[in-house]
């Protein structure tokens, strides 16, 4: 009877891209089953009687098509999350993408009405506890999705410096979003500083200039391959992240760490 091969999912990539990376040392488990049976991988037995996993040829290739085909599949906005969260995990921090934060404001603010001040109290207001600001009456919830979200991988609460980096490709939607006065406010009470990255239109230029974005964030540009600070976020000391942040990042899991590097599974 023929065998039959098995589907290959993402899980079997990225396992496979695992073992590419590391001393192959196996995990016996049936993922590393059917990457056997698929030819991808190979037993290497060593003189002292230990087996080690090896990707073969055929592993390589595969691995060299999944990798342009999600290349290709990655529009230029998500491109630059990536880019920007794989700068953070290279800085030694912790970085999460798409999450929603709850970050309660100013009823005035979420009505639409411009701030009168982004910096103190709307910062503030993000945490403090839930129970407060459920029940006061001039405060109301909204829902951030910052395009990155980073803290230092640290085991000390105070020294987290929580940072917060919005992408912006398209300058329509820069203009937009500086647009929403609310939204930006969030962003400032849910982290330390803020930053504005900014794409390039189809000439190769920034798709704004730093004067453009309002003082309270910093603003990155992306010339070339290389992501430069055009000008630093203002910051300020977060003691503590509140408990319904903690249980966000739990649940999502961090997109980049810095154990990612390719020699740490050496």
């Amino acid at each position: 009877m023929p065998a039959i091969a098995p589907a290959l999912t993402r899980r079997h990539h990225q396992r496979l891209r695992e073992i590419y990376r590391s001393a192959g040392w196996p995990c016996h488990d049936m993922l590393e089953v059917e990457l056997l049976a698929a030819g991808l991988l190979e037993r290497r037995p060593s003189p002292e009687g230990f087996e080690s996993l090896r990707v073969t040829e055929a592993g390589i290739q595969r691995l060299a098509e999944v990798f342009s085909q999600n290349k290709a599949a990655r529009t230029p906005h998500e491109a630059l999350v990536e880019r920007v969260a794989t700068a953070m995990a290279q800085a030694g921090r912790l970085s999460w993408r798409g999450l929603m934060l709850r970050v309660p404001l100013p009823r005035a603010l979420l009505g639409g009405e411009p701030a009168a001040d982004t910096g103190g109290p709307l910062q503030a207001c993000a945490f403090e506890s839930e129970a407060s600001a459920a029940t006061a009456p001039e405060h109301g919830w909204c829902m951030a999705s910052p395009d990155v979200f980073s803290v230092r991988h640290t085991t000390v609460e105070a020294y987290l410096e929580p940072v917060v980096h919005e992408i912006k490709v398209s300058r329509a939607d820069l203009l937009g979003d500086l647009r929403k006065p609310a939204k930006r406010a969030a962003y400032l009470g849910l982290a330390s500083a803020c930053w504005y990255v900014l794409g390039q239109d189809a000439k190769g230029r920034p798709i704004a200039t730093p004067e453009e974005v309002p003082p309270e964030c910093g603003v990155m540009q992306l010339e070339g391959e290389r992501l430069v600070v055009a000008r630093e976020a203002p910051r300020r000391a977060v003691e503590r992240l509140p408990f319904h942040v903690w249980m966000a990042l739990a649940r999502s899991g961090p997109a980049v760490r810095p154990e990612d590097d390719p020699q740490s599974l050496l």
